[in-house]
């Protein structure tokens, strides 16, 4: 499949008129913005580095950070930690593995970590991006990877007995292939271990290297997941080192392969997520959803942006519920083979769900 990104990217009038709402945050309207510049290869970034290699987090200003308004009733989350929770956190902790469910900071960890299910994160736990809306730790380089983290993520997913695994990692932008590799190879030992568990990969963009891709691809993972996260015009605030046309791409580029894997045992399925609240609009986000169709995507998830501390970007406005099934009715009818969206969605929330209804 070619990729021809007709309507990709185009410009369409903004909406008019701003809806008071007590969960709109206090500040200026995304609809009055003006759009933001186009980064330039030699563009510095905002975010200073202090001493060593410690990249700090000091997002630009949020100055109704002060008179956000108390998170509304469906984003209370149920505390449990009970015997389930407890038995994956010994796990993760005796196998020296990390999750992307504590580092995140992910509000369903209690749900998802009681029903024995956790999404691993391999390549360490630092990150070398300047990303506004995440809490992981980051760094200018990442730790030595370890040869044992395959092999430990394998016996997890067998020790949890799971049906469907989530693999994710940090970006490693110093390393030749972004740890391409070694997601390839812990794909595969997953798979030696657990030949009847479904693997979900969701990868980083390695800044654009289509031979990384290749390499991931080529270890067969049933989903290839990658978070487009926000709407392009956002990009320079909230993913300073990315670009919405290399996520695009890459996604497009995974589509390339789904023919090939028509003809095999496993299909493969392309996935993307957003977080909702970051100061988009509506008519950005319904262009956002048409570009991923465009490229072929199977499964979108969509849910709402929760600011980790208060270091990092602020919430513009919370989605009511019925807000994200208005979206998730849009995102069906544009042709996607399955799409979660509420408050609480996140990318890997729920992943044999999105797998098992975009096969269904």
């Amino acid at each position: 499949m070619e990729w021809k990104p007709e309507g990709v990217g185009k410009t369409r009038a903004p909406a008019t008129g701003v809806t008071d709402s007590p969960f709109v945050v206090k500040g200026r309207p995304a609809e009055v913005l003006a759009p933001a510049p186009a980064r330039s290869g030699d563009r510095p970034s905002p975010f200073p580095i202090f001493g060593s290699n410690e990249i700090a987090t000091t997002p630009r200003s949020r100055a109704h950070r002060g008179s956000e308004p108390r998170r509304p009733e469906w984003l209370r989350i149920r505390l449990d930690t009970g015997r389930g929770f407890h038995q994956v956190r010994k796990l993760i902790d005796g196998m020296n593995l990390n999750t992307v469910c504590q580092e995140a900071r992910c509000p369903n960890i209690y749900e998802c970590w009681s029903d024995r299910t956790a999404t691993f994160m391999i390549l360490g736990d630092t990150c070398t991006r300047h990303c506004t809306f995440c809490a992981v730790r980051r760094a200018k380089a990442g730790q030595p990877l370890d040869p044992g983290e395959p092999r430990n993520v394998a016996e997890a997913i067998r020790h949890l007995d799971l049906a469907h695994a989530v693999i994710t990692s940090v970006n490693r932008d110093e390393l030749a292939d972004g740890g391409a590799t070694h997601f390839a190879e812990t794909i595969r030992e997953a798979r030696r271990l657990n030949p009847d568990c479904r693997i979900e990969v969701l990868i980083p963009d390695f800044c654009g290297d289509a031979s990384a891709l290749a390499t991931v691809l080529a270890a067969e993972p049933d989903v290839l997941n990658h978070n487009t996260e926000t709407v392009e015009r956002l990009y320079p605030q909230v993913r300073p080192d990315a670009e919405y046309r290399q996520s695009l791409e890459l996604l497009a580029r995974a589509a390339v392969e789904k023919p090939r894997r028509e003809q095999s045992a496993r299909r493969l399925l392309t996935k993307s997520g957003l977080m909702l609240g970051l100061g988009e609009t509506r008519p950005e986000l319904l262009t956002t959803l048409r570009d991923l169709r465009d490229v072929d995507v199977d499964i979108i998830t969509m849910g709402q942006y929760l600011s980790p501390t208060k270091k990092h970007l602020g919430v513009e406005k919370y989605y009511r519920p019925d807000e994200f099934e208005d979206l998730r009715r849009e995102a069906l009818a544009m042709g996607f083979r399955f799409a979660e969206s509420g408050p609480l969605v996140r990318s890997s929330y729920h992943a044999r769900r999105h797998a098992d209804g975009a096969d269904g």
